[in-house]
């Protein structure tokens, strides 16, 4: 039988049901990247301006009250015979500066930390960083008779350090090596360890528990600059690592076969990732006490606008950090004046339910 060419021909396909292939000349799917990157970049910039901002309140704002004018004086001609230009450089100062360099590293470390254990719910305590420090505060108090603030940062660092360091080797045992789930399993299972021979320490020793509560609040309060001098070359280090760990985090978080395909170590990347925990975290807590809610916060409120991408989540949890820290401390001075509320007890009150209504309102971003 000899087909016609009506019979071989193909039914022709209306134009309106054609779907153009995305290509350099379709506008649309371009749109929302340009549309993500714009978002980012202004996000970015309102967190500078906030950064700014808190940076003056914290030098403008305090316990005493200071006119602005004095505030500007002691600033750009300071004179120390003056009373008020002391609080300001003396105090002050160095005091903004160190919720700047705290509050950046918390809410990077929470970033990474989250990231490497695709934990929405993990702060850089579950690594044990938090009851690691606070374990040899108080060895340091109550057996080498440790009370200011400049001795608890080494005994601190040194503390977190070595809980990360069993983390990370609990983690490991076994065939798979570190996985998200071992570390988190074996954080948990060290910290509560570490809690409960602190909580040993402190109640068979009064003396102890006197000092160990005013390092344990977090505050940023009576840390002069020497404080700051101890660990910044820590936070330093550890900002520099995790910036540059965003590409294998971002490949990390498509799963680990995907990331070794792409050519990344993925024992490598969480080994660097959690020494850049520890010394981020580890160094925060050392000169601050520990400080809740900032890690674990921070990057789900980054996410709105910068998304999962770690080379923009980074820089903004850092900038975000530390305008929350630098709030919260503000926020401390003023509430209870003449004296003073810790800016661990203020973020823990504004943070915990702020937290819990992310959640109810399913604004957490997944990982």
């Amino acid at each position: 039988m000899v087909s016609t060419a009506q019979d071989s021909a193909p039914e022709e396909t209306p134009l309106s049901t054609v779907t153009p292939v995305p290509g350099p000349t379709t506008g649309p799917p371009r749109a929302p990247r340009r549309s993500l990157r714009g978002r980012r970049i202004v996000g970015l910039v309102l967190l500078l301006a906030a950064l700014v901002a808190g940076a003056l309140l914290s030098v403008a704002v305090g316990a005493k009250p200071i006119p602005p004018g004095v505030v500007w004086d002691a600033l750009v001609r300071p004179d120390l015979s003056l009373e008020d230009h002391i609080v300001v450089r003396s105090l002050r100062i160095p005091r903004t500066v160190l919720g700047l360099v705290a509050g950046a590293a918390l809410g990077l470390s929470g970033a990474l930390i989250q990231g490497h254990t695709r934990n929405p719910l993990a702060d850089p305590g579950l690594l044990g960083v938090n009851a690691g420090a606070a374990f040899l505060v108080v060895i340091g108090i109550y057996l080498f008779g440790v009370t200011d603030p400049l001795g608890y940062v080494w005994f601190a660092f040194a503390g977190a350090a070595a809980a990360s360091v069993a983390v990370f080797v609990l983690g490991s045992v076994g065939r798979g090596g570190a996985t998200p789930v071992t570390l988190a399993l074996a954080g948990s299972a060290i910290s509560a360890l570490l809690g409960a021979l602190t909580s040993a320490v402190i109640l068979v020793d009064v003396a102890t528990l006197d000092a160990y509560r005013f390092w344990a609040v977090g505050s940023l309060a009576g840390r002069d600059g020497e404080v700051l001098t101890n660990v910044v070359w820590f936070l330093g280090a550890g900002a520099l690592m995790a910036l540059a760990s965003a590409p294998a985090l971002n490949a990390l978080s498509l799963g680990d076969d995907v990331a070794r395909s792409l050519g990344h170590s993925v024992r490598r990347t969480r080994v660097l990732g959690i020494v850049a925990i520890t010394l981020l975290a580890g160094g925060a807590t050392a000169a601050c006490g520990p400080i809740a809610f900032v890690g674990l916060v921070v990057p789900h409120i980054v996410r709105t606008f910068t998304g999962p991408d770690y080379r923009w989540l980074l820089p903004a949890s850092a900038l975000s950090g530390a305008v929350l820290l630098l709030v919260g401390d503000v926020l401390g001075r003023v509430l209870v004046r003449p004296g003073e509320l810790q800016v661990g007890i203020v973020l823990a009150l504004v943070g915990a339910p702020f937290f819990i209504h992310l959640v109810r309102r399913r604004k957490m971003v997944n990982i």
